[in-house]
């Protein structure tokens, strides 16, 4: 295999400027959820020019798409790899989650592995997954069938750590509205029945229901109606709440609890609640300690060395975890700015276009595709992938 991770880094060096001259052309002209057509144009261009067979508006998305090498050259039975590309950005901030890095990491790794492998390996599939940020691109592509057969899904993200894979919960979005009656406070006050007053009322039975939820778990809501005037008692009250569980069995439970909670509330004060989930549910991730364990040891070549996640850490959700817990998965933080930073705020995206962001683009490309090519070219890494695979998912892992 040595000839072929130096094949791999010949043709990612070949590329360099131009894979950064595309990440620095999406951070450039951000686009958020299901909004990415240049993204997913100059994405899906890059690969077709290069060879790969193109269907755009996958999944039914229309900034969602998958190219693929030459199925009928690859061997009947043969494995197959999905390399993940996230590219939308956030409202106001841009890509202070350095999507633009993990959508060239991933266009760099799939041509350099094609280039170095040929179609005759395998399939490799490199995946536009939009709206990782809201909405879920991953969710729809993984319940159109698309990662159906794929033996390893390979991504990774810049972050402020070293880890080999991301400690990500599952999470669920959910609003709740409370119907009453409305009166005048002073004209006929017993008439009323305060929705305003039970939606408060279930914010203190979630404070309460808060100090006992387990590691990884939480609820946090905000008020998206609290009535129209202060002189009328609100026949309506609303409030969206996110909740997060270590694992996705732990969301299913917290969502119940959510609701029993508010159906409490509302026995309790008089009104009828309406509980209703307003997005896809992200589940946990599922790291592959096999794959992961091979990508930390190709990236360590570049002189970056991947640990395990600090213990009792949780790194927020992602649409990364539907993808895992249906196939062999890895999805490594790198950093590209210290641990006193942060994702999600102004410097961050401003690292996700500097030179750091850069090497770790690099590197991570050629680590992504060095694994790609262990789970195409050796028998044994799927087989022992899916085996790690199976034992997670019946540990509840």
């Amino acid at each position: 295999m040595d000839s072929v991770y130096a094949r791999i880094e010949q043709e990612v060096a070949a590329r360099a400027e131009r894979l950064w001259d595309v990440s620095l052309a999406l951070h450039h002209e951000p686009e958020t959820a299901y909004e990415e057509h240049r993204a997913a144009r100059l994405l899906a261009d890059e690969l077709e020019h290069e060879g790969f067979v193109v269907e755009r508006g996958a999944a039914g998305l229309p900034t969602a798409f998958v190219a693929r090498t030459d199925t009928a050259a690859a061997p009947e039975g043969a494995p197959r790899v999905a390399l993940l590309m996230e590219y939308d950005a956030l409202p106001e901030l841009g890509h202070a989650c350095g999507h633009n890095l993990i959508a060239a990491a991933g266009l760099g790794a799939a041509l350099a592995a094609r280039a170095a492998l040929g179609d005759t390996a395998g399939t490799l599939l490199a995946v536009g997954t939009p709206a990782e940020e809201r909405g879920g691109g991953k969710v729809a592509e993984v319940a159109a069938g698309l990662f159906d057969g794929v033996d390893a899904a390979l991504m990774f993200h810049p972050g402020v750590y070293d880890w080999t894979w991301a400690p990500l919960t599952a999470s669920a979005q959910v609003r709740i509205g409370f119907h009453g009656r409305a009166a005048h406070p002073t004209g006929n006050p017993t008439e009323g029945i305060d929705a305003l007053g039970a939606l408060i009322q279930l914010f203190n039975t979630l404070g309460v229901l808060d100090r006992r939820l387990p590691a990884g778990s939480h609820i946090q809501g905000i008020v998206t109606d609290g009535g129209r005037a202060t002189n009328i008692v609100p026949e309506y009250a609303e409030g969206l709440f996110g909740l997060r569980g270590a694992t996705t069995s732990a969301l299913a439970d917290l969502v119940e609890e959510l609701r029993s909670c508010a159906q409490g509330v509302a026995l309790a004060t008089g009104t009828r609640a309406e509980v209703a989930e307003v997005a896809a549910r992200y589940e946990h991730f599922r790291d592959n300690d096999v794959l992961s364990g091979l990508f930390a040891g190709h990236l360590e070549k570049a002189g970056i060395r991947l640990s395990e996640p600090a213990a009792g850490v949780y790194l927020g959700s992602s649409d990364i975890g539907n993808v895992s817990t249906r196939v062999p998965a890895i999805h490594p933080f790198v950093a590209i700015m210290g641990s006193d930073g942060s994702d999600h705020t102004p410097e961050f995206a401003r690292a996700a276009a500097g030179p750091r962001g850069r090497e770790v683009m690099l590197a991570a490309a050629h680590a992504l595709a060095s694994t790609a090519a262990d789970v195409l070219l050796r028998p044994d890494v799927p087989k022992q992938a899916w085996t790690s695979h199976h034992r997670k998912a019946a540990a509840g892992e």
